[in-house]
């Protein structure tokens, strides 16, 4: 009961401040009439051979859009006609059911009202292996049947799950992809990307160092640091904001 209490605390306070930080960034919405329309992000599988993969982040339902995003994994291989979908949705456990779905269906829909956005997308030559060691990874996942909204296991654990394990796909996953940094009982493993390393106690406290992450640091599920080799600060409840740290070259017309 305590343990609940603290959490419940915790994000109530974590509200407070996104309600202040970020007003326009998710709207609450009822579920059953939020929107989940394509928004045309994803190439027509119909009239697209090419191998494709694209994961997506979009804000999470409700008041907790505030604080992060709800992630997944679309892959379509070479000269299929429809996208296969990878993802955690947490409440299947309250019917008992295993939150890892695999699906067909339209990979860019809006997350309950919400906007999607690429986070990575690859075609073309080597992609095809690739969607081979996803799905292998996505059925490997060990936390199939458990989700915990804070600090994981979640949508955001399992995304960081394949990367690690698909580490050509050089993913970077935004400080607000709460969850990701959730080890379970280990302490050390490789950062989210897949590159470097990373030190993390339940997903609640930790450091990252890597070459796509850059180094980030998270107290308490939010996380924040830097990107050095593609300039940008990682915030919690904001996301990742690129720095435009070189002068543009001013052209004579």
């Amino acid at each position: 009961m305590f343990k609940k209490q603290v959490v419940f605390s915790f994000l109530l306070l974590l509200n407070s401040i996104a309600l202040v930080v970020i007003p326009d960034h998710a709207q609450a919405q009822y579920w059953w009439n939020a929107s989940r329309e394509p928004v045309g992000l994803a190439p027509d599988p119909v009239t697209t051979p090419e191998a494709i993969i694209q994961i997506y982040g979009a804000r999470a339902y409700s008041w907790r859009g505030y604080l992060g995003i709800h992630t997944w994994i679309a892959v379509k291989p070479a000269q299929a006609k429809s996208y296969t979908i990878y993802e955690v949705i947490g409440w299947l456990q309250r019917r008992k059911m295993p939150v890892l779905v695999i699906y067909e269906n339209v990979p860019d829909r809006r997350w309950y009202g919400n906007m999607p956005e690429i986070l990575l997308e690859k075609r073309g030559d080597g992609v095809d292996a690739l969607i081979e060691k996803i799905d292998q990874a996505a059925r490997n996942y060990p936390y199939a049947k458990e989700y915990t909204i804070w600090p994981g296991p979640n949508s955001n654990t399992f995304t960081a799950w394949v990367s690690r394990s698909v580490p050509e796909l050089q993913l970077d996953l935004p400080p607000t992809a709460i969850g990701k940094d959730y080890l379970g009982y280990r302490l050390i493993s490789q950062a989210p990307s897949g590159s470097g390393f990373q030190i993390s106690f339940f997903g609640l406290m930790g450091v990252l160092v890597s070459a796509v992450e850059g180094i980030e640091f998270n107290l308490l599920g939010l996380s924040f640091g830097a990107n050095w080799n593609s300039p940008a600060i990682r915030l919690p409840l904001v996301g990742r904001k690129d720095l435009d740290l070189w002068p543009q070259p001013v052209i004579e017309k």
